[in-house]
């Protein structure tokens, strides 16, 4: 029961080596107390910061100033109205391409049924940002552990964003020049877009790619499939982005190619989160824990007691 050795199969004996000095013994209780510490280690260079209690003013102040700033970054993308018109003109066609240029029939037939369009005028003008904060708020009072990794997300997206506008300036299909698309706000006078009738001049009309009005639906959409609970929630959640798909293409407001271009900024912002958090928002705990508290201990296993080698 002295120092440990091992046999070789040439008969020699050599020391074990151990993380301690060899004159010390290892107990069993020892050894498992430092595998769960380098374990725990290794969890923790998975992410770059644990989650932190939300709180209410900065939450205000911070999406407040994010929202000013997007909205200014965003209207001062230089109007390039020339470039925009002619990506228009090669989306319009690529996707005619590949047999996919479906947005002129869906526009005419749904401006026939006036109240149909009327309401999607005011859903493309309202909901997108009623529902997203909506959402915002049910997190930060439901889920605050995974509030900061959702809201990280959202925040991400919308900045990428502003980078497609500026690089890929483009008209909505309504603009185009004789594409036959009508502008139902214009059409029916309605309240329905910032780029239409009077707000013409406060918003920049050709940041149509990529389209945040999917990127933040189906941010909405897959953050309340996630983490509600009733059935009814999460059938409403699964149906808003698609709701929204629908709303876009059938005002003129935008090509369903930059629905895509959406999806793949609302991507970036889920690998970023990840690659912060080392985790997805809804694998966080519902709550933040208290300082010192290992993480995620609610859902880690006792790693079973080892045997000694030296014990008998």
């Amino acid at each position: 029961m002295g120092d440990t050795h091992v046999t070789t199969q040439d008969d020699r004996s050599a020391a074990a080596t151990s993380p301690v000095a060899d004159s010390t013994p290892v107990s069993g209780s020892t050894r498992v107390s430092a595998l769960s510490r380098v374990r725990r280690t290794r969890f923790s260079l998975g992410a770059l910061r644990a989650p932190r209690r939300p709180r209410l003013w900065f939450e205000i102040l911070l999406i407040g100033l994010s929202y000013w700033l997007y909205s200014l970054v965003r209207n001062a993308v230089p109007e390039r109205k020339a470039a925009a018109l002619r990506n228009a003109d090669w989306i319009w066609s690529a996707e005619h391409s590949i047999g996919l240029a479906f947005e002129k029939t869906v526009n005419g037939a749904v401006n026939s049924v006036t109240w149909l369009i009327v309401s999607m005028n005011y859903y493309y003008a309202t909901l997108h940002f009623i529902v997203t904060i909506s959402v915002l708020i049910w997190l930060f009072r439901r889920h605050p552990g995974r509030y900061a990794a959702a809201r990280l997300i959202l925040f991400a997206t919308t900045a990428v964003a502003l980078l497609g506008y500026y690089v890929f300036p483009l008209a909505p299909p309504r603009l185009m020049t004789g594409g036959g698309f009508i502008d139902t706000v214009v059409q029916h006078q309605t309240w329905g877009s910032m780029a239409s009738g009077n707000f013409k001049h406060m918003s920049n009309q050709y940041a149509a790619m990529p389209s945040m009005h999917i990127g933040w639906s189906l941010w909405c959409g897959l953050t309340i499939c996630a983490l509600a609970t009733a059935p009814w929630a999460r059938i409403l959640g699964a149906l808003y982005p698609v709701a929204t798909l629908v709303v876009i293409v059938s005002t003129a407001n935008h090509f369903w190619l930059d629905a895509v271009g959406g999806m793949a900024c609302l991507a970036f912002g889920i690998a970023l989160s990840y690659g912060w958090y080392g985790t997805l928002p809804h694998r966080l705990p519902k709550h933040v824990q208290p300082p010192g508290t290992p993480r995620l201990r609610a859902v880690r296993r006792r790693t079973p007691r080892e045997p000694d080698p030296t014990d008998g």
